[in-house]
């Protein structure tokens, strides 16, 4: 593998089989790190053989995606093991993107920070680069819909995303993540249809491209069902997604109403997340629209504990629904729950 890839000029060789038993297919595919030898991802997929065809398509578009997240990993570790003065604008973006990946799960704001600090790098060496602008808008966008600090609900953080966003796409019109990232900013600013407009173009783009942010515009925009379908296909294809997708899977269902499922997925969600706010008050929702009281105020009383200004009228600043009926669906069952106005 070391030789081919010195040959090809590649960093990462993606070896395969095909092999065929009767009436079954099975293809065996694995992820090498042609300068170290290094087995990255390895997977196999065991299919019946009389649709060849789709069988092709699911499993190259499944692996695509995969390899995706998987060489994503392996160039970050790979940028960490360099010394500073030897970065490139890539790999600072590279850095950048890991540090963004932890607010998910932390939603610290010296991840933000950090992550702009990276990204101002990036632009520096390289101010022609679209995916380090895509990021930047990543990077101020979570700092006005959280309560983080002063950058929240300030018009100004917003509109800097929005800048950053269209310049990626002015650099890059292909690219998916920027069409997303623009797609997620304008969502916020309650340009629905634009937002979902933006969702697609990147998916045309790349139709293997998957993003949890496409799941919450979904949500918003009134269509809980597909936001579903979204979230899923995200979680399965990237095997390092961010921890809220499973969240909005919930918040998916309680917007249809099957708050049952949803009720499963929020507590599997909360147990693992317990310091985030957004499950505490979807939980708490959940709970009064099936008439368990006790348990909606419960979790609403730890939504207060870990945002104690929280209100519902602050919240629907930033959280706006295309469709009224689906703004009373959730904030009503809010109140109902205790939270105060």
């Amino acid at each position: 593998m070391r030789q081919v890839g010195r040959e090809l000029g590649v960093r990462y060789v993606l070896e395969g089989s095909v092999r065929r038993g009767r009436d079954r297919l099975r293809i065996s595919a694995q992820l090498i790190d042609a300068a170290t030898g290094a087995h990255r991802w390895a997977e196999h997929y065991d299919r019946k053989l009389r649709e060849v065809f789709a069988v092709q398509d699911e499993v190259v578009g499944t692996i695509a995606a995969i390899l995706a997240a998987h060489v994503r990993k392996a160039e970050t570790e790979r940028a960490r093991t360099k010394t500073p003065n030897s970065w490139e604008a890539y790999d600072y973006y590279l850095q950048a993107a890991e540090v963004l990946l932890s607010f998910d799960a932390s939603f610290s704001v010296d991840a933000l920070y950090e992550a702009r600090r990276l990204l101002e790098l990036s632009c520096a060496i390289d101010p022609n680069y679209a995916r380090t602008y895509a990021l930047l808008a990543s990077a101020y966008e979570p700092a006005w819909v959280n309560p983080l600090d002063s950058d929240y609900l300030n018009a100004s953080v917003l509109d800097r995303a929005h800048q950053f966003a269209r310049k990626a796409i002015e650099l890059d019109k292909n690219l998916p993540l920027a069409h997303a990232v623009l797609g997620h900013v304008l969502m916020w600013k309650r340009e629905h249809d634009a937002s979902i407009a933006e969702f697609e173009r990147a998916i045309a783009s790349n139709p293997n491209y998957v993003d949890w942010r496409f799941g919450l515009a979904l949500v918003l925009a009134g269509n809980s069902r597909r936001a579903i379908d979204v979230l899923k296909a995200y979680m399965r294809l990237d095997p390092f997604h961010a921890p809220l997708a499973s969240g909005l899977m919930g918040w998916a269902h309680y917007m249809l109403e099957q708050y049952s499922q949803a009720l499963l997925v929020l507590r599997d969600f909360v147990a693992q997340t317990p310091n985030l706010t957004f499950g505490h008050f979807w939980l708490a929702a959940t709970h009064a629209q099936l008439g368990r009281l006790e348990e909606a105020r419960g979790e609403a009383a730890a939504v207060l504990r870990l945002q104690p200004n929280f209100k519902i009228a602050g919240m629907r600043r930033v959280v706006g629904f295309k469709d009224a009926k689906d703004d009373r669906h959730f904030f009503d069952a809010l109140r109902k729950a205790g939270l105060p106005e």
